[in-house]
């Protein structure tokens, strides 16, 4: 049998694309595989978001091809899109596809096989369409991933995600609808929309929002979580915010990227908010929901950002007490407006500045975990650990691992009621016990 292994970098939204791969090629007969075995196919589906990312998909690229020398290799994704002169140059490559008609890659390796090497890469056309590809019902995780949104048109003067993914464009509601209900019959309790801008979904298809379509996903009975991704701050329409409040399913936890606590830096980034108006938004959101776990992204040495700037971007990071923070050190990306800025900050002066986001970022963590320690909190299992505790999250993304009977091995997937008795702060999780009420 016929074996392929895929191997995925970057965002939620490339992990639910490489399922999708996934499954066309199990439908075709292929065996699927660790990607470190022998493999016939390998699939590397790329991220170009940091250098680092870019540097991580040669490194699996040349991999693949000292593990299996006669087998295809295919390069798909934002690094693919973006930088296709520098992948040309690798001779490792058959493959070369992008972001877009990705459901051709099978019929790409058999004409390899036949012609050698083929790019695939292609501009955007001016209206794209949605690429629907099929939801894994094979899929390993114990949580379902839907892709509901394509493509940004923010344009952040550091961001090369635009020119990876095209303009948005929205899944059609019955084929979102379709699919939930295919999630469901699965067996799937918890689905994490997802897409490149979540936001901006429904704005190209009339009477559609993304508010409108969580409420009828909300109603699918079986669905007991629902998570969203990622949400720019001016994303929160009244709808949205009304939708996420007052639902029984939407979990309790939001990311809202905030890039910099400094106005002055919020500009250059190009960024449409200023740290008022985001301050405003999160106080206004727990308000509504006052155990609301928000947690962000920061960058830090981003050009121009001066020790002040960091600063003023520090105490402001502190006020807003985050669940948890992403903290990243700029990295500029070709053809990005911010790669051409003066004041390119040294890589000592960024290593400083990200130990001490991190810091506040490990010190905000913990408050946060702490507040839900003697609660009880239902876990979403993923897995058994070899200690016999089992390990899943809140529906404040709060890791929990807890102490479980002989049972435990039937547990991964199921929603469990586990009491919060520990915070491991090396490990950035909770222990705790499942809740004597239903032993």
């Amino acid at each position: 049998m016929k074996k392929a292994a895929f191997f995925t970098l970057g965002c939620k939204v490339n992990y639910y694309e490489t399922e999708g791969l996934k499954y066309l090629f199990e439908q075709e007969g292929y065996r699927l595989t660790d990607f470190n075995d022998y493999a016939d196919v390998y699939v590397i589906n790329t991220c170009t978001v940091t250098r680092q990312s870019d540097r991580k998909s040669r490194q699996m690229i040349r991999r693949a091809r000292r593990r299996s020398p006669e087998a295809v290799i295919a390069v798909i994704g934002c690094y693919a899109q973006v930088y296709t002169e520098d992948l040309e140059r690798m001779p490792e490559i058959d493959i070369l596809l992008g972001t877009q008609h990705r459901y051709r890659l099978l019929g790409l390796v058999e004409e390899v096989k036949k012609s050698g090497p083929r790019l695939e890469v292609e501009d955007f056309p001016y209206q794209p369409g949605f690429e629907d590809l099929p939801f894994y019902e094979g899929q390993q995780r114990k949580r379902a991933f839907l892709k509901i949104q394509e493509g940004c048109e923010q344009y952040c003067s550091y961001c090369i995600v635009p020119l990876a993914r095209g303009p948005s464009r929205s899944k059609q509601p019955e084929k979102v609808m379709e699919e939930v209900h295919r999630m469901a019959e699965q067996g799937f309790k918890e689905m994490v929309i997802t897409g490149v801008h979540l936001g901006l979904y429904g704005r190209d298809l009339p009477g559609s929002s993304l508010g409108q379509i969580i409420r009828r996903i909300e109603e699918v009975p079986g669905i007991q979580r629902i998570r969203l991704s990622s949400l720019e701050p001016l994303d929160f329409t009244r709808e949205l915010v009304e939708a996420i409040s007052s639902s029984r399913k939407i979990c309790h936890h939001l990311h809202i990227p905030l890039q910099s606590g400094d106005d002055e830096v919020l500009k250059w980034m190009n960024r449409p908010y200023n740290t008022a108006e985001y301050a405003f938004l999160i106080g206004t959101l727990r308000d509504l929901i006052p155990e609301l776990a928000v947690s962000t992204d920061i960058i830090v040495g981003f050009p121009g950002e001066t020790e002040e700037h960091h600063r003023r971007s520090l105490k402001f990071v502190r006020k807003m007490n985050f669940s948890r923070m992403h903290v990243f050190r700029y990295s500029p990306r070709p053809g990005t407006a911010a790669s051409r800025f003066s004041g390119q900050v040294a890589p000592s002066g960024q290593e400083k500045r990200s130990k001490e986001m991190e810091e506040a970022a490990r010190k905000m963590a913990a408050k946060y975990r702490r507040r839900f320690l003697g609660t009880c909190q239902d876990i979403l299992v993923e897995k058994v650990l070899e200690s016999g505790e089992i390990e899943g999250l809140t529906r404040h993304y709060l890791r929990v691992k807890a102490l479980a009977g002989s049972d435990a091995s039937q547990l991964p997937g199921s929603l469990v009621r586990v009491e919060l008795l520990e915070d491991i702060e090396s490990q950035e999780a909770l222990k705790g016990r499942i809740c004597p009420s239903i032993l």
